[in-house]
């Protein structure tokens, strides 16, 4: 008689849920993917509706560098699945991806949503099942998982489980981080989570949020501890919004929250040095308006003339071009933690193996966005999470290839 089949529950249809599926059924185990909303990978598909991108073309030095205080956790993962390997399981799905100018990489189509077919089409014919409307509401008696579900309470055994729940961003989507007392009831340690690229409320005055909120500042720099980034981002009734200030975010979070001031300096016109432009600022008639000479002098008008009047510039113009160049505008606090696109927080590192097994409880995987890491925008993010996925997949496989004799559930 041949051996049964051994059996994986994953918990959560997103990125890393859906790769440890596809790894795991890819091996011959019979995997189940549970999912607490209507539909799997939610958050995906939204991300990808102004552009799905899927990973970063950089160095993989400059890339793995991105992940701050997880890179070393981190890399031995990111090296068993490569930017360069993303594109390639892409393109196996029918996807072409292209290098943006930002380095950054795209599929052709510029959507997630024919991607995602592509992969569930591929999961069902390699005998994955996935199960919809099924929260997970923790451990029952010798491990069972427990499931709310449409037609009531439903019990679940199996020889291992791979909870891929997400973070606690965009709760709307699924991601609501309910799983936290559940951990933590096992010991499991948990960083508090905090919200990571995200927009960070600004003290505006009321006449240039009503004039300005809505608008986008481009082509300029920003400087903060997290370095010099060009790029453009958008003023909003409370603050400023964008991908040029999620490149900032983690440097300002943690500054607010040490009880520093957090400032985010921006160069109006980074093409032109302050040399030159206190001497263009000069060459204007000193009887014309502020509004004139900074249009003719520095090219500004609009919201980053605003900006600098909000800001208390003078007119003289050697201070006039040091405030250009370097615009201070202080955040106050994050955003809610409901709004950022990403977290940090969650398991931390020294609470699983090698293998992404908890070690608090036997034959329990984690992946994903549960674990306490972050990364900015522009691929790092949904790389690292398919990453971590397959990395979960290989642990899992081999936690079932080492078990004695035939599974029990009690071991979980």
């Amino acid at each position: 008689m041949s051996e049964t089949k051994k059996t994986t529950a994953i918990v959560g249809g997103g990125p890393s849920g859906l790769m440890a599926a596809e790894i795991l059924s890819r091996m011959g185990h019979c995997v189940t993917v549970y999912e607490a909303m209507p539909t799997v990978a939610r958050k995906f598909l939204l991300a990808g509706k102004s552009g799905l991108n899927i990973t970063h073309s950089e160095t993989f030095s400059d890339f793995a560098g991105r992940f701050g205080a997880a890179n070393p956790h981190l890399r031995p993962t990111l090296e068993g699945f490569l930017p360069t390997d993303v594109r390639a399981w892409a393109h196996g799905l029918g996807t072409e991806t292209f290098v943006g100018t930002s380095g950054r990489v795209f599929p052709t189509v510029m959507k997630a949503s024919p991607l995602l077919r592509a992969w569930l089409k591929r999961l069902e014919g390699q005998g994955v099942s996935v199960l919809t409307r099924h929260r997970w509401l923790g451990f029952g008696t010798g491990g069972d998982l427990q499931f709310e579900t449409p037609e009531g309470l439903k019990t679940v055994r199996a020889d291992a489980v791979l909870l891929a729940l997400g973070g606690a961003s965009w709760p709307r989507l699924g991601s609501d981080a309910a799983w936290t007392p559940v951990l933590a009831a096992d010991g499991v340690g948990i960083a508090p989570f905090r919200p990571a690229n995200c927009g960070f409320d600004v003290d505006w005055s009321d006449f240039f949020r009503d004039r300005f909120a809505g608008q986008p500042v481009k082509s300029v720099t920003a400087k903060s501890a997290a370095g010099i980034v060009p790029g453009e981002f958008v003023i909003t009734r409370t603050g400023i919004e964008g991908s040029l200030v999620y490149a900032h975010s983690a440097g300002l979070r943690d500054g607010l929250e040490s009880g520093a001031n957090a400032v985010l300096e921006i160069d109006l016109v980074p093409g032109r040095s302050f040399e030159r432009l206190t001497a263009d600022l000069q060459k204007q008639d000193g009887k014309a308006s502020f509004s004139t000479r900074l249009r003719k002098g520095a090219g500004i008008d609009g919201v980053k003339a605003g900006l600098l009047r909000e800001a208390g510039a003078e007119s003289e113009p050697q201070r006039l071009a040091a405030r250009i160049k370097t615009l201070p505008i202080r955040v106050v606090r994050p955003r809610p933690i409901a709004e950022a696109i990403s977290v940090a927080g969650g398991v931390r590192f020294d609470a699983i193996d090698g293998n992404f097994m908890l070690k608090a409880r036997r034959g329990v995987f984690v992946a994903g966005e549960m674990l306490d890491w972050e990364a900015p925008t522009g691929g790092y993010l949904l790389t690292a999470c398919l990453a971590m996925g397959k990395a979960a997949a290989e642990g899992i496989d081999r936690f079932l290839a080492s078990k004695p004799g035939e599974p029990e559930v009690s071991s979980l």
